[in-house]
């Protein structure tokens, strides 16, 4: 009986799955756009983290390990960039989404244009969901948390990082969109570093940000569809010209 239960427990899981990812490629398949079904994970680090400590750096005045990291590192290393874990790992810009990857099994979907469908949306803070995103020759990672930044009021927060340099960075432009109900909305931005570290982006809001209303409106029992369109900025070739 206890191998039965847990074996029908597992096919429910599956089934539920496939139902979720049947649903939103209905919706978006007239977009020709692919959809990725990304299962929440409960943050584990929220402890004294190295970003975090960069962070209370930066406001004493100190300068920050995430950007200066060769101060007490090897300055051709560069610490994991997963935000889910306190993870120790170090290593070369060209080897993190290996690192991703094969430690924390982090998918990677290619595409011009992608759905980000996040399921269990109702789970407690503070919970992550992540994928990466191959497009334009580089490696993206989408980040979506749900924090309390104040006290019994939940948000999400939804931002899009380049593995790569903050130069490289500069160069696209991402659009995460909210399209349910005749409604939608946009948010549209440059791409910050993995090297200037998840934590800050979150805490400056410069991201997507949805109060938790907003994204029951946006939502379909229990998940969030994010459609992610990412391309190259014209920002620089206009200001060449000016």
């Amino acid at each position: 009986m206890l191998f039965f239960t847990q074996c029908f427990g597992a096919v429910l899981d599956l089934i539920h799955l496939r139902f979720q990812h049947y649903k939103a490629k209905r919706v978006f398949s007239a977009a020709g756009q692919l959809v990725c079904v990304v299962n929440p994970t409960h943050s584990l680090k929220y402890a004294p983290t190295r970003c975090a400590a960069a962070q209370t750096s930066t406001e004493q005045g100190i300068l920050p390990p995430c950007h200066h990291h060769e101060t007490v590192h090897n300055p051709q290393l560069v610490p994991c960039t997963c935000p889910l874990f306190s993870c120790p790992w170090e290593g070369h810009l060209e080897v993190v989404v290996s690192h991703l990857r094969q430690t924390h099994r982090i998918n990677i979907l290619q595409g011009a244009e992608i759905v980000f469908l996040a399921t269990d949306m109702h789970l407690p803070a503070p919970t992550d969901w992540i994928i990466m995103h191959s497009c334009l020759g580089h490696q993206f990672l989408l980040v979506l948390r749900k924090q309390e930044k104040y006290e019994g009021h939940p948000q999400f927060f939804a931002t899009m990082m380049l593995i790569g340099t903050p130069t490289q960075a500069d160069n696209f432009t991402y659009r995460l969109e909210l399209n349910r109900n005749q409604r939608r909305l946009k948010w549209e931005a440059t791409p910050r570093s993995v090297l200037e570290c998840v934590d800050s982006v979150i805490s400056d809001g410069d991201c997507l940000v949805l109060n938790t209303s907003l994204a029951q409106l946006f939502s379909d029992n229990g998940s969030l569809a994010i459609g992610i369109a990412i391309t190259t900025s014209k920002v620089h070739s206009a200001e060449a010209e000016m």
